[in-house]
């Protein structure tokens, strides 16, 4: 029976053109991914801990001779992860170094892993449910880099252009089916 099936070409052109579109499927949707993590652990910025000189006698804190406070890093604006086409959290963060070049910063970040995931900034405003999926690409949006990993701690770094006053929100953006996997709203610190 399989011999005269498989004898006639319609029938080898269906397994070739079944083999084509199931293989074009898998690297379309990636379902393994959504079975697989990959975790990044990158050193998180610290602002240095300046100690702070005791008081006298009286009470009054001396002033030190001359000198500025050293330089250190500043929190610019923060903001939690909520949740869009995949459960997402974490802690997004935007920090200007001493130096004046400024990263994106995301704490604990879990979500789902994905085809093409991406780290956008945008002039957006984050809004809950399905409604908030596909904003993100409708204004201004910065792609700062591809996701690193889909858990943990993550450290992107800045262009020396960017300006923090564009930017409202960060989300985990996956580019290939234009969606939001999760998004956090910027609040200046």
């Amino acid at each position: 029976m399989w011999n005269r099936v498989f004898r006639s070409p319609f029938a080898w052109a269906g397994v070739v053109v079944l083999g084509i579109v199931a293989a074009f499927g898998l690297y379309w949707f990636q379902p393994w991914k959504l079975v697989t993590d990959s975790r990044v652990d990158d050193a998180l910025p610290v602002a240095p801990v300046t100690a702070s000189p005791a008081p006298d006698a009286s009470g009054a804190t001396p002033a030190s001779a001359g000198s500025d406070p050293p330089a250190s890093n500043q929190l610019l604006a923060a903001g939690i992860f909520i949740t869009h086409e995949h459960t997402t959290t974490g802690r997004a963060e935007i920090v200007r170094q001493a130096d004046g070049r400024h990263l994106l910063v995301l704490h604990d970040l879990d979500t789902s892993n994905g085809p093409d995931l991406r780290v956008w900034l945008t002039d957006q405003p984050v809004v809950a449910g399905t409604a908030g999926w596909r904003l993100f690409d409708d204004g201004k949006w910065f792609e700062v880099a591809r996701l690193k990993g889909n858990r943990g701690n993550q450290v992107y770094e800045l262009p020396r252009s960017f300006d923090p006053a564009d930017f409202r929100s960060v989300s985990i953006w996956c580019k290939r089916f234009a969606v939001s996997f999760g998004a956090a709203e910027l609040q200046a610190t």
